[in-house]
C-alpha cells in the first residue's frame, strides 16, 4: 500500500505545482470580471460597425490580396532556402557541437523578433511596400523552418547514416544522399505550413506599411470606413480557409508518401 501511495506522489506534486502556477499567471494578469462582463456590450457595438459588407471594394481587395499572397510565396520561399543550410549545422548528427550552437543561436535569434519588427526594419531600410513585407517573411520564416528542418533531419535512421559513412562518404554526400531523400517529403509539408502562417502574417505586415492587404484593412478601419473593411475580411477568410485546405490535403498524401 505504501509503494502504490509512493508512485501517486510525483503526479500529485505535478498536479499542485500546475495548480499554483495556473493561480500565479491569473493575478498576475489582474482580470477584472466585471470589466470583461460589460465589455460584450461594446465589442457588439464595434462588430456592428462592420456590417453589411461593402462589396463596391471587393476588386480592390482582391488585388491586395494577390500581392499578399506573392509576398507569401517569395517570402517563404527564401526562408527555405536560407533555412536548410541553418538546420544542417544545428543538427546534432551532423554537425560538431561549436556548429550546433551557432545553427541554434541564429535560429533563437530569428524567433525571438516579431515578424513587424522585422517589418519595420525593411520598411526603414527600403523603403514602403511589399518588397519590404517580403524580406520580413522570409527573415521570420528562417527562424521556424530551420528548427522544422532539424528536427526532420535529427529524426533519420542512424544506421543508414552510418553505411554511408561505412562506404567512405563525405559529409556532404552524407546530407545529401543519405538525410535530404528521407526528409523530403517531411520538409515539403512544413513549407507549406508556413506558408499558410505567411498568408496571415503577410496580412499584419501591412499595419507599417509593408504591403499586401493589411495596409487597407488598417486604413479603413481606422477611417471608420469599418464596411469596406469586413469584405476586405471576407474575402482574406475565405482565401486562407481555402488556401488551408488544400495545402492541408497535399501535407496528407506527402505524408502518405
Amino acid at each position: 500500500m505504501l509503494k502504490k501511495s509512493q508512485s501517486y506522489l510525483p503526479s500529485l506534486l505535478l498536479g499542485l505545482l500546475l495548480i499554483g502556477v495556473y493561480i500565479w499567471a491569473w493575478q498576475g494578469l489582474k482580470v477584472d470580471l466585471n470589466t470583461i462582463k460589460d465589455g460584450g456590450k461594446y465589442i457588439a457595438v464595434f462588430l456592428s460597425d462592420f456590417f453589411p459588407p461593402n462589396w463596391q471594394v471587393l476588386p480592390l481587395a482582391l488585388e491586395a490580396l494577390l500581392e499578399t499572397i506573392q509576398m507569401s510565396i517569395i517570402g517563404t520561399t527564401i526562408g527555405a532556402f536560407l533555412s536548410l543550410p541553418i538546420a544542417i549545422i544545428s543538427a546534432h548528427n551532423l554537425s560538431p557541437y561549436g556548429l550546433q550552437f551557432l545553427g541554434n543561436l541564429i535560429q533563437n535569434t530569428l524567433r525571438s523578433i516579431p515578424s513587424i519588427i522585422l517589418a519595420l526594419i525593411f520598411v526603414s531600410a527600403i523603403g514602403l511596400g511589399a518588397t519590404a513585407g517580403t524580406f520580413a517573411l522570409g527573415i521570420y520564416s528562417i527562424g521556424y523552418l530551420a528548427k522544422f528542418y532539424q528536427e526532420a533531419i535529427e529524426s533519420v535512421e542512424a544506421n543508414s547514416l552510418q553505411a554511408l559513412e561505412v562506404t567512405g562518404a563525405s559529409w556532404l554526400q552524407i546530407a545529401q544522399y543519405g538525410i535530404l531523400p528521407q526528409i523530403l517529403p517531411l520538409a515539403l509539408g512544413y513549407t507549406l505550413y508556413m506558408f499558410e502562417y505567411n498568408i496571415r502574417a503577410a496580412s499584419i505586415l501591412g499595419v507599417v506599411g509593408a504591403g499586401g492587404i493589411g495596409f487597407e484593412l488598417v486604413s479603413y478601419i481606422n477611417g471608420f470606413e469599418r464596411t469596406k473593411a469586413s469584405t476586405f475580411m471576407i474575402v482574406m477568410l475565405v482565401v486562407v480557409t481555402t488556401i488551408d485546405w488544400g495545402s492541408s490535403k497535399l501535407r496528407q498524401k506527402l505524408a502518405d508518401r
